[in-house]
């Protein structure tokens, strides 16, 4: 048991990039929404349900390996899909059914950080 305050969600997860111009392009791609900045700024927003998806630019010389990923709760994890397909990006996989409840499918950002897509399966 824990005292004082809880967390309680995800405001945002903020992401480096090389590129702005290129990561917002791949975003917008996506259906992420623009909130503040874009292809010309060092910083960028994007809505994401209640929270934020942003994009920093980073330095040059700055380098970094595989995190994790982040995961986005979509309503139609195969018409997100498509989005990706239309918008001439490749996703990892084709979407599946996972054991632990969720259907998903994953896609690399021209960064290499790793992006899921998902929604729980309904309950039987």
């Amino acid at each position: 048991m824990t005292d004082g305050p809880e967390v309680e969600s995800i405001s945002a997860i903020t992401l480096a990039t090389h590129n702005m111009a290129r990561a917002v392009r791949f975003y917008r791609a996506l259906g992420f929404r623009e909130r503040y900045g874009g292809e010309d700024s060092s910083f960028t927003s994007f809505r994401a349900g209640p929270g934020y998806l942003n994009i920093v630019l980073a330095d040059p010389g700055t380098s970094w390996s595989w995190w994790g990923r982040a995961i986005f709760y979509v309503s139609d994890v195969d018409g997100q899909y498509q989005r990706a397909l239309d918008a001439g990006l490749t996703p990892d996989f084709d979407p599946r059914d996972a054991r632990w409840g969720e259907r998903y499918f994953h896609i690399t950002d021209p960064d290499g950080h790793e992006i899921s897509f998902a929604r729980p399966l309904p309950r039987e």
